[in-house]
């Protein structure tokens, strides 16, 4: 029997362990996980909605509302009514944030860093392609209806 991690679970645990490291790096900027991952994917989505951030976050509104809210009181963030329609909230980085997200960019790097050592740089711009390309295929595939073949052999 092969014991050989199989590329899932390799994957998974890669990320997991870079999601850890990088956080036992930022754990002295007080925010969690999921703030800073908002304040991350908002950074580069500023003006969204809460309901569009929260579907690129793969997350439910309920959840990022509460979020939000954590981050609008720490003053990092800040809602501003839709122009045309007043149910719509907007979503900004206030100026403040900014150094906070130098440094989350400052501690990424690192992170990359530690995961990345002793891999030649040709090996390194391999596996970016690599994975690329397997998310560009699983985004192609999932998009594609599964046919059911689990049903016929039972």
């Amino acid at each position: 029997m092969n014991n050989a991690p199989t590329l899932g679970f390799l994957l998974h645990d890669v990320a997991r362990l870079l999601r850890k490291r990088f956080e036992q790096r930022a754990k002295y900027l007080g925010l969690t996980r999921s703030q800073w991952q908002t304040l991350a994917y908002l950074a580069n989505n500023e003006g969204i909605h809460q309901a569009g951030l929260a579907e690129i976050l793969e997350i439910e509104p309920i959840t990022l509302v509460r979020i939000l809210d954590k981050l609008q009181e720490r003053g990092l963030i800040e809602r501003r009514r839709h122009s045309t329609d007043r149910r719509i909230w907007l979503l900004y980085l206030r100026e403040e944030t900014r150094p906070l997200l130098a440094s989350i960019r400052v501690i990424g790097e690192a992170t990359r860093a530690e995961a990345l050592a002793d891999i030649p740089a040709e090996d390194r711009e391999h596996l970016v392609r690599t994975l690329t390309l397997m998310k560009t295929n699983l985004i192609d595939a999932c998009q594609t209806p599964v046919e059911n073949k689990e049903k016929n052999h039972g």
